[in-house]
């Protein structure tokens, strides 16, 4: 069965209303209880205390001696009776026989309810008994003549049917009381179950919880570093991928941003409020681009959420696909070319020169002959061959002798090495040392490549000017570059270098100035990790 969802303002109210009935309901019982109780004490004491007074009264007390009292008495406590409010006051001798009364006909008679004993015995109390007006809470008093002989009783007494009126009067008026507290308290419930809905923008829990539910998936899966901070700069969120990627361990909840990473960006946001987009920070040998946007709560900033990410993943997808698209214009250079010589082919058999035709075409098959003879036969690895027939096209394009020399072999490499880490090996180093011949009288470069024993080996040599001794430590960092012009360059030997180290192998350069250079590119052909291939047999020089 499907629950009914209740919004927060009807349960609210609900509560409200059925706690505030409750209670009020419980409080008003309980003061109405101990309210008649108190109005029956007092009438009671009242009733005791007049009796008493009026049966220390000379005249009431003389008045017996006379034949008739009444005569006496009736006035006077008449009078009293009608001054204190009391419903009647009746005063009779030892015998029960009436000398007052408020209905003047029921003097002479004797008195009702059977309740004098004990003060004919000299005892003062209150009690309940059943009258000639009715039910009625009375106060009994004896009347002790000068010799301190009783010789009367004086019965003061209050309807019960007016104390109970009394006491329903007093319950109204805490009923009123208690009923406007009620509507009170659900008006302020009103206004509160309003306020909270504006600070929940109109959701209902199961809303929030539904939409927290959300945010923490989202905010965990993506791969992006996250983090929020409030206006103090503590922490109130953070994803694991951004205590991944800042070198954070256990929880940062509450905590200040300042000591765990370099935070200027965080605070200049809190600051003036202008998000602050695709800014880099360094951190623990890394660079971090960093996005940050200013939360805001009434038009104030009560917060900032950063973003992280890592520029180096970043700038090795560029990489990769750079040289993706360097390895496809290698092969149009190659389609290039080839496609020129046909167009010569073609016009020396329009002009008839056959002699000519068949000359050039012994010459480029003795060459194909060469190259694809190593190529296939000796490099037996698709990748491999598919990078080499790309920079063969190429150096044909830049009149640039590329030489695979004839005694290298390479037999099918191993599931680990990738494509894309081989064009930016290979590609970046053959691409380099192509540029080191470019302005060569008789341009030169020759790529050796072996897979005897437990490394894979390729070695590309160059006739250029060579490179300083002093230069070639700095040569794999990134940025650096000895040539000149307005382009980026120092990234090519950098990712290639990273792919080397990635694959838990070394490049080392020999170069003297003036003969050339040569880089050895040592890769392990296992896949187990740095700690089983030893570096420390190669050293770059």
């Amino acid at each position: 069965m499907k629950a009914i969802k209740v919004s927060l303002q009807i349960k609210i109210l609900g509560l409200v209303l059925l706690l505030g009935a409750l209670l009020i309901l419980l409080l008003t019982g309980y003061f109405s209880y101990k309210e008649s109780k108190q109005i029956e004490e007092n009438k009671g004491r009242l009733a005791l205390e007049l009796s008493k007074s009026i049966s220390f009264m000379p005249t009431v007390i003389d008045a017996f001696k006379l034949s008739d009292p009444s005569k006496t008495i009736q006035p006077l406590v008449e009078k009293i009776r009608k001054h204190t409010g009391a419903e009647f006051i009746v005063v009779g001798n030892t015998s029960g026989i009436r000398y007052s009364h408020p209905i003047p006909s029921e003097i002479g008679r004797k008195m009702t309810g059977g309740d004098n004993d004990r003060a004919l015995k000299g005892e003062y109390y209150v009690s309940q008994a059943k009258g000639s007006l009715g039910p009625s809470l009375r106060g009994k008093s004896p009347i002790y003549n000068q010799q301190g002989k009783i010789i009367g009783l004086v019965s003061v007494g209050f309807l019960l049917e007016d104390i109970h009126e009394q006491i329903m009067n007093n319950f109204l008026k805490v009923l009123f009381v208690s009923l406007i507290a009620l509507l009170v308290s659900v008006i302020g419930s009103y206004i509160l179950s309003r306020d909270i809905r504006r600070d929940t923008m109109g959701l209902e829990p199961y809303e929030i919880a539904a939409l927290y539910k959300e945010k923490n998936a989202v905010y965990h899966s993506v791969k992006e570093g996250i983090l929020a901070i409030d206006k103090e700069g503590r922490i109130t969120n953070m994803n694991q991928s951004a205590k991944k990627l800042l070198d954070i361990e256990g929880s940062v909840r509450h905590m200040k941003v300042d000591g765990l990473f370099p935070s200027a960006y965080l605070y200049e946001v809190l600051k003036h409020g202008n998000p602050q987009s695709d800014k880099e920070m360094f951190w623990k040998d890394k660079t971090v681009i960093v996005n940050c946007t200013p939360l805001f709560h009434q038009n104030k900033i009560s917060g900032v959420v950063a973003s992280f990410r890592d520029k180096t993943e970043v700038e090795q997808m560029i990489n990769t696909l750079s040289e993706v698209k360097q390895y496809s214009e290698d092969l149009r250079s190659q389609t290039h070319e080839f496609t020129n010589k046909l167009y010569v082919l073609y016009g020396l058999l329009q002009l008839g020169e056959y002699e000519q035709a068949i000359s050039m075409i012994k010459s480029e098959t003795q060459v194909l002959q060469f190259q694809n003879s190593v190529v296939f036969n000796q490099i037996k690895d698709t990748k491999v061959q598919a990078i080499l027939l790309g920079k063969l096209g190429k150096a044909s394009e830049k009149k640039i002798q590329f030489e695979i020399a004839s005694d290298s072999f390479l037999e099918e490499l191993p599931a680990h090495f990738k494509l894309s880490s081989l064009i930016v090996i290979l590609g970046n180093l053959i691409d380099n040392a192509f540029e080191a011949v470019y302005h060569v009288k008789s341009p030169k470069v020759t790529l050796f490549v072996t897979d005897i024993g437990s490394e894979i080996i390729f070695e590309i040599e160059d006739n250029g000017k060579g490179i300083n001794v002093k230069e070639i430590p700095l040569l794999f960092n990134r940025g650096y570059t000895s040539k000149d012009g307005d382009e980026p360059r120092g990234y090519g030997l950098s990712n290639a270098d990273e792919a080397v180290r990635d694959m838990n192998g070394i490049i080392e350069v020999q170069s003297n100035p003036g003969t050339g250079t040569v880089f050895t590119v040592y890769l392990p052909k296992n896949d187990k990790g740095a700690d089983s291939y030893d570096q420390s047999s190669h050293s770059r020089r």
